[in-house]
C-alpha cells in the first residue's frame, strides 16, 4: 500500500499549524492502512525542521531546501511537489486549506489528472460498493459541508490516485506522536524540477498585516448571533469576553447584519475553532456555525428559544435574554473569582 504525502507549509521559517494538524490525522490514517506518513518541506533555510515533522509522526521527510523558494511562489513550489508525488506515488495528498493550499493544490491534482475535494472538515477510512457490483477497500472519505452547508457531504475518489484533498484550519487535533523517532531524510535535488519560467513571477514587496482577532488559538470564545440583535448589544459578549479572559466571536448572519467584523465570524465561511469553552449567544445553531465550533470542549447556550437547534449540542443550555443573563454571569463570576 502506498503512503499518505502531506504538504507541509512554511510561515516565518515555522511549520505552519494546519500542516501539524494534517500530520497528526494522517499519522493516525497511515496506521489505519498499514502505510507511513511522509512529510514535504518547501522553502530555504529547513535544516532541523525534519526533528519537529518528525515529533508529529513522519516517517519519511522531503527537503527541498533553495533560497529561490521562499516566500511561496505558485510555479515552483507546484512543479516540486508534482515531481515528488511523481515519484513517491503516494495513495493520499493531503493540503491545508489556506490561501497558499487553496492555490498550489488544485494546479498540482491539474497536473496529475487526479481528483480534489476541497475545504474538507472530516477524513476517514472506508470502503464503497457501486451499482456495478465493483468493491473498493481503503477509499479516503473526504468529508466536507456543503450546498451551503445545508449537508454534510461525503466524498470519494475511487478511481485515481492520489486522493487529493485540502482541509480546513482547526478541525483536526494537532498533538505530537506519543514515541515519535528519527524520519528518513530525503534531500530534494530542486534543479531536477525547476526551471527559468517558474520564476517569471517576482516578488518585487511584500507586506503581511498581522491578525488584529485571533479566535482560532482562544481558549474561551464568547460568540453571539443574530439574536443578539445589535452592535450596541455585543458590548456585552466583549464584557463577558474580557472578565473570563477570553474572545468574541460571532455567526454569519450577526456578521452580515454588521453586529460584528468578519474576522471574528465562526463556521463554514469563517474560522473553525476548539477552545475549552464556546459560549453560544443568541445563536440559533444551523449547521454552517456549528460546523466551526462542535469540537468546542464545553458548550453553553444563551438562547430564549429552548428549541433551537444549538441546544442540542450544548453541555448546558439558559433559556432567557442576554440582556439579563450575561450582566448575571459577569457579576457571579467576579464575586467567587476573588
Amino acid at each position: 500500500m502506498n503512503n499518505i504525502l502531506v504538504y507541509c507549509e512554511m510561515e516565518d521559517g515555522k511549520i505552519a499549524d494546519v500542516s501539524l494538524e494534517l500530520l497528526t490525522k494522517g499519522r493516525s490514517l497511515a496506521a489505519q492502512l498499514g502505510c507511513q506518513l511522509e512529510a514535504l518541506s518547501i522553502g530555504e533555510k529547513l535544516d532541523g525542521i525534519e526533528k519537529e515533522l518528525a515529533r508529529y509522526g513522519a516517517h519519511i521527510v522531503h527537503l527541498a531546501d533553495d533560497a529561490r523558494l521562499s516566500p511561496f511562489r505558485t510555479l515552483p513550489h507546484a512543479a516540486i511537489t508534482i515531481g515528488i508525488i511523481k515519484a513517491e506515488q503516494p495513495q493520499i495528498a493531503l493540503f491545508g486549506a489556506t490561501s497558499i493550499g487553496r492555490d498550489l493544490a488544485p494546479r498540482v491534482s491539474s497536473a496529475l489528472k487526479s481528483g480534489l475535494t476541497a475545504d474538507c472538515t472530516s477524513l476517514e477510512i472506508g470502503d464503497h460498493s457501486d451499482n456495478k457490483g465493483n468493491t473498493y477497500k481503503n477509499l479516503l472519505y473526504q468529508i466536507r459541508p456543503a450546498f451551503g452547508g445545508n449537508i454534510i457531504a461525503t466524498i470519494i475518489n475511487p478511481e485515481h490516485r492520489p486522493q487529493m484533498a485540502t482541509v480546513r484550519e482547526g478541525v483536526m487535533k494537532k498533538e505530537p506522536a506519543g514515541a515519535p523517532k528519527a524520519p528518513e531524510v530525503r534531500k530534494v535535488n530542486v534543479a531536477q524540477y525547476l526551471s527559468d519560467t517558474d520564476f517569471v513571477v517576482e516578488i518585487l514587496e511584500r507586506h503581511i498585516e498581522e491578525r488584529k482577532v485571533d479566535i482560532k488559538n482562544a481558549g474561551i470564545i464568547v460568540s453571539g448571533g443574530y439574536g443578539v440583535g445589535s452592535r450596541e448589544n455585543f458590548r456585552l459578549l466583549f464584557d463577558l469576553a474580557s472578565v473570563l479572559g477570553g474572545e468574541v466571536g460571532a455567526s454569519r448572519a450577526a456578521v452580515d447584519a454588521g453586529f460584528a467584523d468578519h474576522a471574528r465570524q465562526v463556521g463554514q465561511t469563517g474560522v473553525t475553532v476548539r477552545p475549552k469553552l464556546y459560549i453560544a449567544c443568541g445563536i440559533s445553531g444551523q449547521i454552517q456555525h456549528t460546523a466551526g465550533m462542535d469540537q468546542s470542549a464545553m458548550v453553553i447556550s444563551i438562547n430564549t428559544d429552548a428549541a433551537a437547534p444549538i441546544n442540542q449540542i450544548a453541555d448546558y443550555t439558559i433559556v432567557g435574554d442576554l440582556n439579563e443573563v450575561i450582566p448575571k454571569m459577569i457579576k457571579s463570576y467576579r464575586e467567587n473569582s476573588k
